[in-house]
């Protein structure tokens, strides 16, 4: 997979809901997107990053779990000069799709991690453990949540936390790679 290509014709986080959102999930992912906030501990995690991380988010504009999950990494973006962050529809390209399916579906959101270089880094989707604890908690509702109810201020609070784990974790990957520890003799 040559993911360098494919990041490259994936959307920034406006544009990508510019184009695939109708007007009623464009006001759901509007709606959600300032229920998102970051410590000062994570600002300052995030303003650390050093390594350039191009990130890929293959999501669905429609998708509850992208509207409950998606504008995290926005603010995370928006945070840390590091990271490059793009989204790509889930239908846009069926390979990519079929090669990010999880347990043999077609789920989303799904990131993945590259280097500056294009190497996959690691990948992580498409719910996060809280949300899988709270699905088996409930036993209730609809397999796919819609994102028109918005989840707690709680439930919220720990998808970032659980989601950053994954940013740090790609850059650290990253950080302590010796290939690029070489490059930048760090």
């Amino acid at each position: 997979m040559d993911w360098s290509k494919i990041f490259a014709e994936a959307l920034p986080y406006t544009e990508f809901l510019d184009r695939y959102a109708t007007p009623a999930q464009r006001s759901r992912w509007d709606a959600m997107h300032p229920q998102f906030s970051l410590s000062a501990e994570q600002t300052a995690l995030l303003a650390g990053f050093v390594r350039r991380m191009p990130v890929l988010c293959l999501a669905g504009a429609w998708c509850g779990d992208c509207i409950n999950q998606c504008p995290a990494f926005d603010h995370f973006a928006q945070v840390s000069p590091a990271l490059e962050l793009r989204f790509l529809d889930r239908d846009a390209q069926t390979e990519v799709r079929d090669a990010l399916a999880i347990n043999g579906g077609h789920r989303v959101p799904v990131v993945v991690f590259l280097s500056e270089d294009g190497q996959e880094v690691s990948r992580y989707g498409e719910r996060t453990l809280s949300t899988y604890r709270k699905l088996a908690i409930d036993q209730l509702g609809a397999a796919c949540p819609t994102g028109l109810v918005p989840p707690s201020a709680e439930a919220t609070a720990t998808v970032t936390a659980e989601w950053l784990a994954e940013f740090e974790r790609a850059q650290l990957i990253l950080r302590l790679s010796p290939r690029l520890r070489q490059k930048y003799n760090d």
